[in-house]
Parts: structure tokens; sequence; C-alpha cells
């Protein structure tokens, strides 16, 4: 996540290329990174929205030259919670990042209704893909990390997307800003998302503008043994729209 670098710092960074001087470490940089792990969460909590409870969320990524490939997901200790596989596909570069996700929910999703006014439900098998009959969204972010703060918008633009009070698709959107900062030897960070326009998408129904979610979170190291510890984290989220409170804690490994 970088901004473009000027002309005269390109050419200082080629010449020490040429060199040999840049250091091993920036030349790594072109290296393939792979990555695996998995988060045990108390509660699946997603922009303010209460997702699930007791959830394991595995991840697995290859990055190269700032390009990305990513695949998460999350299964809830009970059956009846849904389960979520995602593939996201970015680039970043300083500062800026762009990237698409592809998320799929194990529950069907609602095309319509019948002669006699009951919900129509399409399939929610992985490979179909139908315009009005998929469980699959798809969402485009962008971004920029300034560093004391991040800002970051998602819109969907295809697949179950929520919609409008008239029935058309809503091209459901999110704000998301987050400022990390360090006290008391813990690494915090607050996050702000908002809604900016109607959608079904969003905390059941959003009429418009709002703020979905307000979270302070911290991490911690813990330590299990002299060579090894186990990231923890704590966050507290409240949805000022659906007047929600959440308090998870999560180990990742």
């Amino acid at each position: 996540m970088k901004t473009t670098i000027n002309k005269k710092l390109g050419v200082i960074i080629v010449a020490l290329l040429l060199t040999g001087i840049v250091p091993s470490a920036m030349k790594a940089q072109d290296k393939v990174e792979a990555s695996v792990g998995a988060d045990l969460v108390s509660g699946y909590i997603w922009r303010g929205q209460d997702l699930g409870g007791v959830s394991i969320q595995p991840s697995l990524g290859i990055s190269y030259k700032g390009f990305s490939l990513g695949v998460w997901g999350s299964a809830g200790f009970e059956s009846s919670d849904t389960k979520e596989f995602d593939l996201t596909l970015g680039y970043s570069i300083n500062g800026f990042s762009v990237s698409i996700t592809d998320y799929w929910f194990n529950t069907q999703v609602p095309s319509g209704v019948d002669d006699e006014g009951e919900t129509i439900y399409s399939t929610n098998k992985y490979f179909k893909y139908g315009a009005h009959s998929t469980a699959h969204v798809f969402e485009a972010q962008i971004g920029y990390d300034f560093g004391p703060l991040a800002v970051n918008w998602y819109t969907n633009f295809a697949g179950a997307d929520g919609v409008k009070g008239n029935g058309k698709r809503a091209y459901s959107s999110y704000l998301a800003l987050s400022a990390p900062f360090q006290l008391g030897g813990l690494d915090w960070m607050v996050d702000l998302g908002i809604v900016p326009w109607e959608t079904s998408f969003y905390n059941g129904y959003t009429s418009g503008f709002c703020v979905s979610d307000i979270s302070l979170g911290a991490t911690k190291e813990i330590k299990v043994t002299d060579s090894f510890s186990v990231p923890a984290f704590a966050k507290v989220s409240v949805n000022p729209r659906t007047e929600g409170a959440h308090f998870t804690f999560g180990l990742s490994f």
C-alpha cells in the first residue's frame, strides 16, 4: 500500500539496484511470499453487524510485487451459523490499494416473491452465478493508508447485493476509517464505519446515510513459552444504526 514514487527517488533506487547497494531486505520484495493462519473469535462481528457466535476463521494468502491473492473463511461452532468463503484479488503500492472480493455464503438468498406474495429463495450452491440467483456478492475496494489514518471505500457491483425500497440494486457501499495508536504497551485501533445510502445489505435495512460501526480494539502477544507466543485481541463495537453493542475476543494462530 504505497503512493507513486517521484522521479528523482525512482532514479536513485534504480541506481542503487544497479550498484548492488540496496539492502537485501528491499530486494526481497521481489520474492513470492505466502502466509497461512487462523483466528478463533468469541463472536463474528463484521461492519457493525452480528454474523455469528464463536467461530474459526482460517486464511491463506500469496503475494508478489504488490499483487496478492487471499482466501478467507468463517465457520461457526453452531450448525445454524452461516459459513463464509471469500476470495480477494488485490494490488497495493505505497499507501494505495485496490481489490475485488468474491464473498460466498451458504445461506439461501431472497430472489423475489411468488404470486401469493411468498419469498422465493435462490440456490446457495457455490458454482451458481446467475445474476438474480447466486449466493455470491462481488465487492470492489479502493483505499489509501496515510499512516495515522487509513481510508477505504467498498462498493458491491454484482451478485446478491442489497436493494433499495423500489427494488432496484443498491450498489451497497461502505466507508471505513481506521486510526492506529499505541498506549500502555498495547497496539490500539479506532474504527469508524459509514453506510452512505439506502440499502438492504447492511443492518437489515438502512434508509440512508448512517454510522454503522464505532469500534475500539487492542492487540497483545500472550507468551506461552520462551520461544512461542500467541497474538490476542479484544474489541468493543457499537452500531448506532441498530443500537447494538458487542465485545469480542480472539486468538490468532
